[in-house]
């Protein structure tokens, strides 16, 4: 299975290189019938067949690594670890998988953030209360505005993972991330990525404030439904029937 899977790729042009040996592998994953748990052809036979080099092979393989498509067994080979289903719509193979790592990436997320939203209403004193409702107010101003907000937004979160007594929680929430690879073109990195879900970021501190922790989870659930919501409808943008 493994060799014959090269059998579905054919050399690409100088021209194209790039997203579109990306774009190769994934079909040749989808059309040779690979799942989760099949090794990948090695990477000088990838080459060989796509006639790019070896370092372009690397680097495409190093940004599926980043999305959890595939692992690698030092000494044994390549491995995948996701399904992988090209595009059949207007939507680029890669925007796909990126969208479809995000989501697995925001289970966790949502985990996490249950837990240290309720912990951080628990716990927080008067003045971090005071401070969340304060960087919630100057994180809505930069939205509202038009600005950059990506540092207010840090700035919110990181008051309330400080709040829930513990760390940690900062730590790992801020690792997944980075955890993500995207492209420099990708819009799940534009600023407009997201906006729907600033509204409700005023119900979650609100809700700290009020030291209110079932109305906080419910805020942070419709917060992360929101960004879900909006990495289904750029999956799914361009599809028929």
């Amino acid at each position: 299975m493994t060799q014959g899977a090269l059998s579905y790729l054919e050399p690409l042009e100088t021209r194209t290189r790039g997203v579109a040996v990306l774009d190769a592998l994934a079909e040749m994953v989808e059309r040779s019938g690979l799942t989760i748990g099949d090794r990948l052809p090695p990477e000088v036979s990838l080459a060989a067949t796509l006639g790019v080099g070896r370092s372009t092979i690397r680097e495409a393989l190093n940004r599926w690594e980043g999305l959890g498509i595939i692992r690698r067994r030092r000494g044994d080979g390549t491995y995948l670890s996701a399904r992988v289903q090209t595009s059949r719509g207007l939507v680029p193979t890669m925007v796909r998988l990126e969208g479809e790592a995000l989501l697995r990436l925001m289970e966790i997320r949502r985990t996490l953030e249950n837990d240290v939203v309720r912990k951080a209403t628990l716990n927080a004193t008067d003045q971090q209360r005071k401070d969340i409702g304060r960087l919630c107010d100057l994180l809505l101003i930069e939205v509202d505005a038009g600005r950059p907000w990506r540092k207010a937004d840090h700035a919110f979160h990181g008051a309330i993972y400080d709040a829930s007594g513990n760390p940690m929680y900062g730590q790992l929430l801020m690792n997944l991330d980075h955890a993500l690879e995207r492209g420099g073109a990708s819009p799940f990195s534009a600023d407009a990525f997201g906006l729907a879900s600033f509204p409700l970021h005023r119900d979650l501190a609100d809700a700290i404030v009020a030291s209110d922790p079932d109305a906080a989870v419910r805020a942070i659930n419709r917060i992360l439904d929101s960004v879900e919501g909006e990495v289904r409808a750029i999956i799914d943008a361009g599809k028929t029937g």
